[in-house]
């Protein structure tokens, strides 16, 4: 028990991480001071954006470090990279020195690679010390990175509402105090069966509590807004009391423990209609792990020397599933999940592309809204809920990443291709920017389009670790998915760029660097909107391609388990 508890205290540690690193989030509410400051135009702005994107496209790095340091090791470095790079901004935003935008664009690549390092580390952590329920412990810590934004927002209000510097300050800041709190934790990790029958049914029951605290700490976010300095400091203080309360897990599973053995030793869950994982499928994964084409989380379950022994060829499977009349479905399609792709054959593969796509088109547009959020804000005349739209964006992101779990807590109920999921996560993006082009003066449309915009975007960041891992196997899931992400520095420089260039073009002589009036973003919404549905057109395809592969699978499952 004592091995146990401490694998949730190191749970518990990572959704402090994420909780407290998703430091790009609160880009925006800094940003036109920031460009006050150096006195750049839109386009520079969205360079400095792109820079913090573009830490991303290093995220190998941190795997590479991984192989010559320990994980603590790699989180301070990460650490220091923020301290760094936020604090020397701060620097900078305060005019306490002055610095070239070159050096400020370093600075912002910076402090942008840290938070590539920090997620590393969580995704390490939740892997090792969770192999059974890796799609469930993904999905929760993911999703408190999205609420960083309302965290900081609520730190910043609470001690100096009239300066967004502070939020460099504090970028730089608790980052580094939270890696000093979760070392304790990383230094004492378990080493667990976690296998066995009792320990995977206890682990997701403390899963579903803790998804149920998550959404209870969101809405405590979203729905509380300080009226003054005093307010803001007892809700911040209840925002943390939050994020304290999961650690009294381990001395509930201490006392449930006592209590069966010791109490009510014929207590049974056996006839519970609420069991997530049962024995039988505990087996099935057993024997998928078993197996030579097999990876450890059981998403496998043959190879292609089985599909042959079958007689069973691409041809033939597409021709089984009825989808040989589309070459567009059928070609190259996926056989089996959880096979095993390297570097060369991921970029050969048609599946990875409509991926690459979706994700481009969807939750990397949304990323980018909301670093133009204190710009859209200003421009359409409400620079004073410019904090409430980060919060609104922040807290529907961090429900978005929630959802991503829903999957597996119904799978029992409702089996449905993880792809099918992405696809209905990217229907409200087109809708929210068709809202914000239309009626974009309105503030509550402003309002419902971030929250609509969050919603999506956070539900496709948290989905798309257990979706590379499902497509194209979970052993090379860290590289696969580095690649994926390249197109988020890709789409911030592209996207950003466009709206800028809309921006600087209607910005009136006279005004200096500043747009005022809906025509600022009228036709970046428009574009934006567009290439949305694109997203959408290519993640419907990709659900088609991978749905016979998704079937087939199930199948598998079923017909082993009643075997």
């Amino acid at each position: 028990m004592a091995g146990e508890s401490r694998k949730w205290m190191i749970l518990v540690a990572t959704i402090w991480i994420q909780a407290f690193t998703g430091t790009n989030f609160d880009f925006s509410a800094y940003s036109s001071e920031l460009k006050t400051v150096l006195g750049v135009s839109q386009v520079q702005l969205n360079y400095l954006a792109t820079a913090s994107d573009l830490g991303k496209a290093v995220g190998w790095s941190s795997g590479v470090a991984l192989m010559w340091m320990p994980l603590w090791a790699v989180m301070f470095a990460a650490a220091a990279m923020g301290f760094v790079g936020y604090g020397t901004q701060w620097l900078v935003i305060s005019n306490v020195i002055t610095l070239p935008y070159f050096v400020v664009f370093l600075l912002c690549l910076l402090a942008g690679c840290s938070i590539c390092w920090f997620n590393t580390v969580c995704f390490v952590l939740c892997i090792k010390n969770f192999p059974s329920s890796i799609p469930l412990a993904l999905s929760l810590t993911v999703s408190f990175n999205g609420v960083s934004a309302a965290l900081y927002n609520l730190a910043v209000k609470s001690l100096n509402p009239s300066s967004s510097a502070v939020y460099l300050l504090l970028n730089a800041l608790i980052p580094l105090f939270t890696s000093l709190v979760a070392l304790i934790p990383i230094l004492r990790q378990p080493s667990l069966d976690l296998l066995d029958p009792n320990v995977v049914k206890r682990d997701h029951f403390t899963f579903l509590k803790l998804n149920v605290l998550a959404f209870i700490t969101g809405l405590y976010l979203l729905f509380l807004h300080p009226s003054d300095s005093f307010t803001a400091r007892l809700l911040w203080y209840g925002a943390i009391f939050l994020l304290i309360l999961p650690l009294g897990i381990p001395g509930i599973l201490y006392a449930r423990e006592w209590f069966h053995t010791r109490v009510y030793t014929s207590f049974q869950l056996d006839g519970s209609g609420f069991i997530l994982v049962d024995v039988d499928d505990l087996e099935l994964h057993k024997q998928l792990l078993s197996r030579p084409s097999s990876v450890e989380n059981g998403l496998t379950y043959s190879g292609d020397a089985g599909a042959s022994a079958n007689g069973m060829s691409r041809q033939n499977i597409s021709a089984e599933e009825g989808c040989s009349c589309n070459t567009v479905i059928t070609k190259d399609q996926l056989v089996m999940l959880g096979q095993e792709h390297r570097a060369g054959e991921l970029i050969r593969r048609v599946d990875f592309w409509l991926y690459f796509v979706a994700y481009f088109c969807g939750g990397t547009v949304g990323l980018v809204y909301s670093n133009n959020l204190g710009q859209i804000a200003q421009s359409l005349g409400h620079s004073s809920v410019t904090s409430e739209l980060i919060t609104i964006y922040s807290s529907f992101s961090f429900f978005g990443r929630l959802l991503s779990a829903a999957p597996d807590f119904i799978r029992r109920k409702v089996y449905f291709a993880r792809t099918g999921w992405l696809a209905i996560a990217l229907v409200p993006t087109p809708i929210a920017f068709l809202l914000l082009g239309a009626l974009g003066g309105n503030a509550f449309v402003i309002q419902a389009g971030t929250a609509l915009i969050g919603l999506s975007s956070g539900f496709i960041f948290a989905a798309a670790v257990s979706i590379t891992s499902e497509l194209f196997g979970p052993n090379g899931v860290g590289m696969n998915h580095n690649i994926l992400i390249t197109n988020i520095p890709m789409g911030s420089l592209v996207y950003g760029f466009l709206a800028a260039t809309v921006y600087d073009s209607n910005a009136r002589p006279g005004a200096g660097l500043v747009c005022m009036g809906r025509d600022c973003y009228f036709l970046t919404f428009v574009g934006w909107g567009c290439i949305s549905l694109v997203g959408l057109a290519s993640s419907l395809i990709l659900f088609l391609r991978t749905r016979p592969a998704y079937r087939r699978f199930e199948r598998s499952r079923i017909s082993t388990i009643l075997s």
